[in-house]
């Protein structure tokens, strides 16, 4: 049984568990500079260091999300706060590029479990009419964590970027000790469930070569051999999956997921909001450090209304969706995004820092009104028993937005940009225009955040086509979802 100050308990394990992943991604980026002089590391080993994070949480989230629906939740999160804090340790000791790699990867495992079960947790703690609520008070925590990551990220750059995964030592045992006392299993789940491992495999191989073939195609060419082959392995291992999924019992990925209404539209939305808003602050750290000759800490701190007017908006809109439903709030807010990434759209090299922030805040301030409400409409579409991949689905498809985010805007950046000028902005040894051709790097950056514009606009009109919210709540409440036309009950 839940007891009344529970909610809370476990609102502070799974904020703590977002602060901490947050947190070690937004100082890191500061500290990339250093890490690739003192690991004498290529450009695509420190770009790697970024993106295998990135892979990993977006292909383990929906496996986690279902073991999650099986076994429970608090003894994965409390495992993703211990794997984490000793992938954060080896990274910390790495004496090459590829041991950073390496235990990136161990601390992506980490927080891949943080990730994937912090939702649910959430959904199970508070009730229907509070969900939105205790998802905007995560959210704002996430903000926190950006907003003081920069900051953070260039104390710990002048005593050394080894700090920036040390500081992750205390945090780390501080968090499994207070979930693991605080936590509890407070739903029933179906029992001698079976788990799908042929399916997993088949996901694993299929995202993989999707999304590396992504990334190789933002830095080498969508033509190219390697690109087009992977492109080709995955579309072969995701229609395997599909088939396997279709036909299991117990499947690893219920696709009946994405036959209610609610659902298909709300993921379809994350999807789009991760492709428009994934690299617009990596292509900022670029126009503020070659354009405008800012320093790299000081470029990552610039980039701050984006998180402020997130932390700002995150609890409020949470709470709106409680009382009136998360429809038009996350499309409105999908819709101030647009508008603020149409005044980016208007970038040169005169463009004052006063002017971006005020367009940066905006487009904060749309994201925080939208995720909120967003999320809370896609846990509160679910039975308990599915809130685990439910969740992990929504993780998965705004990391897969932000990877092909990224590699479209590397697509736009190499082409304007001569290779030793890109190694020298993410080293830090150049700060200004040298080796950049101006006027075809501003010309990409108003295309991407065209696109970026573009994608917000159709999110926003998806995410209105969901249709209203059952009025109902409890284990009743799936059956009154409205279906896609066609779906099956």
């Amino acid at each position: 049984m839940k007891s009344l100050d529970y909610k809370w308990k476990a609102l502070s394990c799974t904020s703590l568990g977002a602060l901490l992943s947050v947190l070690s991604s937004n100082t890191l980026i500061i500290a990339l500079p250093d890490i690739m002089k003192e690991l004498h590391a290529s450009m695509n080993a420190i770009i790697w260091t970024i993106m295998i994070y990135m892979l990993a949480i977006t292909i383990l989230v929906p496996s986690i999300g279902r073991i999650a629906d099986m076994i429970g939740r608090k003894k994965l999160f409390v495992s993703g706060f211990i794997i984490f804090t000793i992938g954060s340790v080896l990274s910390g000791f790495s004496a090459t590029a590829w041991q950073l790699i390496l235990f990136r990867l161990v601390q992506s495992v980490g927080g891949a479990l943080l990730l994937a079960v912090s939702t649910p947790i959430v959904a199970d703690a508070f009730s229907r009419g509070e969900l939105g609520k205790a998802l905007g008070i995560n959210g704002m925590i996430i903000s926190v964590g950006s907003v003081i990551g920069p900051i953070l990220g260039g104390a710990f750059v002048a005593i050394g970027w080894r700090w920036i995964f040390y500081i992750n030592l205390p945090l780390g045992i501080i968090g499994t000790i207070w979930a693991w006392r605080q936590l509890q299993e407070v739903e029933r789940l179906p029992q001698k469930q079976k788990f799908d491992w042929l399916g997993t495999l088949l996901f694993t191989i299929g995202m993989l070569t999707l999304l590396v073939a992504l990334t190789l195609g933002g830095f080498k060419g969508w033509l190219n051999v390697s690109t087009v082959v992977l492109f080709a392995l995955a579309l072969f291992f995701m229609a395997a999956f599909v088939k396997v999924e279709s036909k299991i019992a117990d499947p690893m990925l219920d696709l009946s997921l994405f036959k209610t209404r609610i659902l298909a539209f709300a993921y379809t939305s994350n999807l789009l909001n991760g492709i428009a808003r994934g690299a617009v602050t990596f292509l900022l750290v670029f126009y503020f450090q070659g354009i405008k000759g800012i320093d790299p800490v000081m470029a990552g701190i610039l980039l701050t209304p984006f998180a402020l007017s997130m932390m700002i908006m995150a609890p409020i809109s949470g709470r709106l969706s409680d009382r009136y439903g998360s429809r038009g709030l996350s499309s409105v807010g999908l819709l101030i995004s647009a508008f603020g990434l149409i005044g980016m759209m208007k970038i040169s090299e005169h463009t004052s820092i006063i002017e971006l922030a005020i367009w940066m805040f905006i487009a904060g301030l749309g994201s925080g009104m939208f995720f909120s409400p967003n999320t809370s409409a896609i846990m509160g579409a679910v039975t308990p028993q599915r809130r685990g991949i439910a969740g992990g689905v929504r993780t998965m498809m705004n990391n897969a937005g932000s990877v092909i985010s990224m590699a479209l805007s590397m697509a736009i950046i190499s082409s304007s940009i001569t290779p030793e000028a890109l190694q020298g902005l993410f080293a830090g040894t150049q700060v200004g225009s040298q080796g950049i051709a101006i006027a075809q790097f501003i010309a990409g950056l108003r295309t991407a955040f065209a696109i970026s514009f573009c994608m917000s606009l159709l999110a926003a009109v998806i995410s209105y086509m969901r249709g209203n919210e059952p009025s109902v709540s409890g284990p009743e409440k799936i059956n009154q979802i409205k279906t896609l036309p066609g779906a099956s009950e």
